[in-house]
């Protein structure tokens, strides 16, 4: 009979389709006016795959041992104080809707290119983005989900973009001459480090997706060989693609370039076949924006609705248009939120800082569960769960680094660093206060 869990190929394409989504086609420019030299440039890509493959290999660990779907937020309130677990799950749920908004500001930077003769404001950018959002709301508000066809043209569109812009590094002749610029004459391993850490923030946010492998423990065969190959195989797979894609934007941009231009991906198909190739990219990139837009507005509210069912939200979250199968409650706040973050940082340069800042806390806090988790399921050792070499040094690394760049983002950009820890208490506080309230009320 055949065997309906996911062998190595299976879980290694769904490594990589969680990880490479549409930030590899604006981040390399956020990381490039981070780096001081291009080695740190490339290192900071290199090093972000590494942190990706600790975090990966510990989530998965942490799914074999806690078996639950919708693992990565249950695990909060499986392992911690109730209000930090209802702080950090509303946290990441708001990091969720700052990633959307980030994608969608993609996406109005590159359609902007093919609508507007001149580089339109920020205000603009945020508008398109916004109008994105919000029609897609509509669409899901009136129960009309895309099929998982039209959802695949997004991996069909980042593969062939992503090969496209490879294949540029095959054209010699459209290579930028790369000019040095001298900012800082001597930089000093301070300068280095800091240069490191604010990279490594965009670079944090084109690596993310690997957590989901938490969804992934029971459903795999034979998972102590086939979770550690699948993810290393697959991680090993985006590091070289970044790489890739990275070293044609340095080669065909040139590295001072590249810290200022805006629809990168579109500059290079325009090397290589004229003004027609941006306009195409450009277009072809915003449907994938839709596309991303319309699946985490379909999938988040659903996450509030099983958050609301364990009582980590209010019960209105639960509430449905059955006959339309739509969760009105938790999508409308869910694309609420979306439009508040582009009022409240309107580039995407400030939802990059802000956004990562939320995860650092949610990264670290949901990987530290590995040593909760280890001395709770002793039982399981030897039952032929997954079970990680080299523990603690992986989970160790993999939370140090997201300390780290949460540290850079509160060196950088304070203001985000304060919205963020704020918002973390002020969540608390809610806690305590519907609790009271609750105990008065029995």
């Amino acid at each position: 009979m055949k065997s309906n869990k996911l062998n190595l190929f299976s879980l290694t394409m769904i490594v990589i389709g969680l990880v490479i989504g549409l930030g590899i086609f604006r981040t390399s420019s956020d990381a490039a006016r981070a780096a001081l030299t291009p080695n740190v440039f490339f290192f900071a890509w290199v090093a972000g795959g590494i942190i990706a493959l600790c975090g990966a290999l510990t989530y998965a660990e942490i799914g074999s041992r806690f078996p639950v779907t919708g693992g990565y937020y249950k695990i909060f309130a499986e392992c911690y104080h109730p209000s930090i677990a209802f702080a950090i799950n509303c946290i990441i749920l708001i990091s969720n809707a700052a990633s959307l908004s980030g994608v969608a500001l993609i996406g109005s930077e590159y359609i902007s290119q093919v609508i507007f003769s001149t580089e339109p404001s920020s205000f603009v950018k945020a508008l398109i983005a916004m109008s994105a959002i919000i029609v897609f709301y509509g669409v899901n508000l009136m129960g009309l989900r895309m099929s998982s066809r039209t959802q695949n043209v997004l991996m069909i569109i980042k593969i062939g973009l992503v090969v496209l812009l490879i294949s540029s590094l095959f054209f010699p002749a459209n290579y930028a001459s790369q000019t040095i610029s001298a900012i800082v004459p001597d930089p000093s391993w301070n300068d280095y480090i800091k240069s490191f850490g604010i990279a490594l923030i965009a670079v944090s946010f084109t690596y993310g997706g690997y957590q989901q492998t938490i969804n992934f423990g029971e459903e795999i065969e034979n998972p102590r060989k086939t979770i550690p190959r699948g993810i290393f195989i697959g991680i090993l797979v985006i590091i070289v693609l970044y790489l890739l894609v990275s070293f044609a934007y340095y080669k065909i941009i040139g590295f001072e370039e590249l810290k200022t231009s805006k629809g990168i991906a579109a500059i290079v198909a325009e090397k290589m076949f004229g003004p027609p190739g941006r306009y195409v990219i450009s277009i072809l990139l915003f449907l994938a924006v839709l596309a991303y837009v319309n699946v985490l507005l379909l999938s988040n509210p659903r996450v509030m609705y099983a958050m609301s069912v364990d009582g980590i939200l209010p019960a209105a979250f639960k509430r449905k248009d059955e006959k339309k199968d739509v969760l009105t409650v938790s999508l409308t706040v869910f694309a609420a939120m979306c439009v508040i973050v582009l009022f409240l940082a309107d580039t995407f340069d400030k939802i990059l800082s802000f956004t990562i800042f939320l995860d650092s806390f949610g990264m670290a806090f949901s990987a530290a569960t590995i040593f909760i988790l280890r001395k709770r399921t002793k039982h399981l050792d030897g039952t032929g769960i997954y079970t990680m070499k080299l523990f603690p040094l992986m989970p160790v690394i993999f939370i140090a680094a997201y300390i780290f760049v949460a540290a850079s983002i509160a060196i950088s950009t304070p203001r985000y660093a304060i919205i963020g820890i704020g918002s973390i208490l002020l969540f608390m506080l809610i806690y305590f206060f519907t609790r009271g309230m609750k105990k008065q009320n029995t």
